[in-house]
């Protein structure tokens, strides 16, 4: 039996492909410090497989690679960056120097904006700036994202706009996003914040500032979770979340401070201790039937040295404004969850 050896010669690159390889090797982003740079040059690439309406508007230095998709409502400011299989859809603004991940989409063919600054990365397959998921959204109406700078939003992030006219979601500056998290309808995210993977917020959530999140949370709907607090891993938090708090457990109780997280965020000595104190004295009492949770925190107010400090009266109101109207109060807590 005879055998026919056949010689397989490796496939080239065309000249295309080739020139965008190169075009793109320079293109990508150096990291130095916060800061994400891209090629200096002012002219743009476009790679001949994708598609750009010639209406959208392409900033200086912009990359687009292969088989991506730019609307005609679409602005790309100075340096961004898409890679293959990225695509911008309705009316959707990138500030300067945005990356978009192979896979990413941003933006949806709807009435309504989708909005971002500068230094934004949207990870690989990630979804920002699409449809909501409420059952009040109609049809037609205009609804709206906005992102600001510096964010990072990892795979398989959604992001989806406002259930309503006049109302968006808002993300703010300086957040990390992690893999698999969702944020739903009309949230509101502050600055520096860190959501862990799988981190997911029903409609209407309102995060503050420096908060930080640990993996497969669930948030419910409408609560409020304060600045520089911490949320357990495998947390349900139904209620609000108080200032410099910790919580955890399968329904989020309160389990002290976060006083690993004030530490790293700069709180002195006095303050943290003025914190301890009163978190001591208003959800671990001596003797909790003595007197109301009300009258503990008035009592907190009303002395003489914890009254006067800053990061204690911000944590008093944070408490007492989530027993306002319409708010969910805030989650449970034991005697035995001290800080």
């Amino acid at each position: 039996m005879s055998f026919l050896l056949l010689k397989v010669r490796r496939p080239c690159l065309s000249s295309l492909s080739t020139l965008f390889l190169r075009r793109l090797s320079t293109a990508l982003p150096h990291v130095y410090g916060d800061k994400y740079e891209t090629s200096s040059s002012s002219s743009s690439f476009i790679h001949p497989t994708s598609i750009v309406h010639p209406n959208a508007i392409i900033g200086q230095g912009v990359s687009v690679g292969p088989f991506c998709t730019i609307g005609s409502a679409a602005k790309l400011g100075d340096g961004c960056l898409l890679y293959p299989s990225s695509h911008i859809f309705g009316n959707t603004e990138l500030g300067d120097h945005c990356i978009l991940m192979t896979g990413a989409v941003v933006g949806d063919d709807l009435p309504g904006q989708t909005v971002f600054g500068c230094n934004n990365i949207i990870g690989h397959h990630a979804v920002v700036g699409v449809k909501c998921q409420d059952m009040k959204y109609k049809s037609g109406d205009e609804c709206f994202v906005d992102v600001g700078n510096n964010n990072e939003f990892r795979e398989h992030v959604s992001i989806h706009r406002s259930s309503k006219s006049g109302d968006r979601t808002v993300i703010g500056d300086n957040n990390l996003i992690m893999g698999s998290c969702h944020i739903a309808h009309d949230c509101k995210i502050g600055n520096y914040n860190i959501f862990a993977n799988n981190t997911l917020l029903a409609g209407h959530v309102v995060v503050e500032d420096y908060t930080h999140t640990a993996g497969a949370i669930v948030i419910h709907q409408f609560c409020h979770i304060g600045s520089h607090s911490f949320i357990g891993g495998g947390s349900v938090v139904s209620q609000d979340v108080p200032k410099y708090s910790m919580v955890a457990g399968e329904r989020a109780v309160l389990r002290g401070l976060n006083l690993e997280g004030l530490r790293r965020r700069g709180f002195n000595v006095t303050e943290i201790k003025s914190l301890r104190t009163a978190y001591r004295k208003i959800f671990m009492p001596v003797d909790a039937h003595a007197v109301g949770f009300e009258e503990r925190l008035t009592e907190v107010e009303q002395d003489e040295e914890l009254g006067h400090i800053p990061a204690v009266c911000s944590m008093l109101q944070s408490i007492r404004d989530s027993f306002a109207e319409n708010r969910r109060g805030i989650c449970r807590f034991r005697q035995w969850s001290g800080s």
